[in-house]
């Protein structure tokens, strides 16, 4: 099969590698129906995460499953399924409390560039599509979308309490920001604000949802929000972002005694205790547990009432891997679907 390898920073290859087979009684194996690129690869792919050795890539994926383990219960051959990025059993005390993301037996999937990928603990980690594959490609892109970035901006919102009667600011406008304001306003909140600067993504904020645009970052930004708000700042914000920059403005967005939810994959944040003591707000975030939210988002795109695939604003074959990498680092597209 083919497979996308990262060799060093910038050096993004499609290479053969060999079909993965079941390993232990809990694993799958899917044939990919869609992968795609993620804001977090662009991490390694810059330099700013150290890359010790070449490595397969990807973390979202949906599919259909050709072989599973003994153990392997909850899915079967020929279903049509989405993955969390995040594997778990879904049994254990963690995952009950529905932080799957954190499963005491879990771990991380880290190989769907490819045509094929193996899923371990099968069980807990994945969903199985109702009605089989869908026939338009756009469900196809929402399910894919689900498996991470709409997960992830949902598990932000709400962390950051979106509901009716609230303010929620959305810090980011990549492709998990875009899901988080489309969460948000999913989930009842009265008035979301987006921070963009840039004209697409803007257009695809209002479109998820957003009532406002800003433009300005940092303490302007949060000066703006203030403004929108009363003085008071927004009831809830979503980080989506994870630098030094985006935290403390996101910080600074908070009323007291609102809401912060982090997905960001942080990279040089450091926190002023004195600064976060003052702020006095609740505080959640991390790797989201996709897995809690899974089949609610499934049941939403399949019912069309939401359509989270329009973060894809470029498609391409897996073979052109290199170039899906290139075009999101230089912001030429928002989210690439790649297409096996």
């Amino acid at each position: 099969m083919r497979g996308v390898i990262m060799h060093a920073a910038g050096d993004v290859r499609v290479e053969d590698r060999e079909v993965p087979r079941v390993i232990e009684p809990t694993d799958a194996v899917i044939k990919l129906e869609a992968a795609c690129v993620c804001g977090s690869d662009l991490w390694p792919y810059r330099g700013i995460q150290p890359l010790e050795k070449a490595r397969p890539m990807g973390h979202e994926y949906v599919g259909t499953v050709v072989e599973i383990g003994d153990e392997v219960k909850n899915v079967k051959v020929g279903d049509f399924v989405v993955g969390s990025f995040c594997l778990s059993d879904n049994t254990c005390e963690i995952c009950e409390d529905g932080y799957q993301s954190r499963c005491a037996n879990g771990g991380f999937i880290g190989d769907t560039q490819a045509e094929y990928t193996r899923v371990a603990l099968a069980d807990g980690t994945l969903v199985v599509v109702s009605g089989g594959r869908p026939e338009d490609p756009e469900i196809i892109a929402s399910l894919l979308a689900a498996s991470d970035v709409l997960g992830t901006g949902w598990f932000g919102a709400v962390a950051a309490q979106a509901g009716p009667g609230k303010t929620i600011a959305v810090v980011g406008d990549g492709a998990v920001g875009l899901s988080a304001v489309l969460a948000a306003k999913t989930l009842g909140a009265e008035k979301v604000i987006a921070f963009s600067r840039h004209e697409d993504r803007a257009a695809l904020a209002r479109e998820f949802g957003a009532d406002v645009i800003i433009a300005e970052r940092g303490d302007e930004g949060a000066a703006k929000v203030k403004e929108l708000t009363g003085g008071y700042g927004a009831h809830g914000v979503v980080e989506a972002v994870g630098n030094q920059t985006s935290m403390m403005q996101a910080i600074a967005s908070c009323r007291p005694g609102g809401h912060l939810g982090y997905v960001g994959v942080a990279h040089g944040v450091s926190l002023p205790g004195d600064h976060l003591f003052f702020a006095e707000i609740n505080m959640l975030g991390g790797p989201a547990p996709v897995r809690r939210f899974l089949p609610d988002l499934i049941d939403r795109i399949l019912k069309r009432e939401i359509d989270p695939g329009k973060v894809f604003t470029l498609r391409l074959p897996l073979e052109e891997a290199p170039e899906a990498y290139k075009a999101m680092d230089e912001r030429r597209a928002i989210k690439v679907l790649l297409e096996p």
